[in-house]
């Protein structure tokens, strides 16, 4: 199965709360009681954010966390990145040279034909699209529609046949 770690999509889970209202300065205990997360996670979370330059932090009395850009400025990609690092379905599909049978494989063209479409898909979806079922402003069909015409034709061709 593919999928991504549980802290990973934790984080989503926190950055879509962050998103849903910017201008908000919310502290780690009140991030963890809205998202019915462990205050230990989200405080992992956070430092790990914040480190990322996706979030961040603000000392004192009104203190808290706020996103460090704007939610339409922060793609599910860019979290991605911070929390898992440079996203590859396969090893060859990023890297090179790491594979035995590398220059022989059929399949490493493919893989990263799949890898962009996965890579392109996360980048067209912000943070503002993922907070607006929480805004009451759009749909997950509409988000899924305003994705599917952000990707290429190579990418749709790639992401109908995963």
């Amino acid at each position: 199965m593919l999928k991504l770690s549980k802290l990973t999509d934790y984080g989503t889970l926190v950055m879509t709360v962050l998103a849903a209202q910017p201008e908000t300065m919310r502290t780690a205990a009140d991030l963890a009681a809205r998202t019915h997360l462990g205050a230990p996670t989200v405080a992992k979370l956070l430092k790990r954010l914040a480190q990322g330059q996706l979030v961040e932090s603000i000392r004192g009395a009104h203190g808290g966390y706020r996103l460090a850009r704007a939610p339409e400025a922060i793609t599910v990609a860019d979290v991605v990145r911070v929390l898992e690092g440079q996203i590859g379905i396969t090893e060859c599909a990023v890297h090179s040279g790491g594979c035995g049978i590398e220059s022989s494989c059929s399949a490493r063209a493919n893989w990263r034909l799949i890898n962009s479409a996965i890579r392109h898909a996360l980048e067209a979806v912000t943070l503002a699209q993922m907070a607006a079922p929480m805004r009451g402003t759009k749909s997950g069909a509409q988000i899924h529609a305003v994705t599917l015409s952000r990707l290429n034709a190579a990418d749709r061709t790639a992401v109908g046949k995963v």
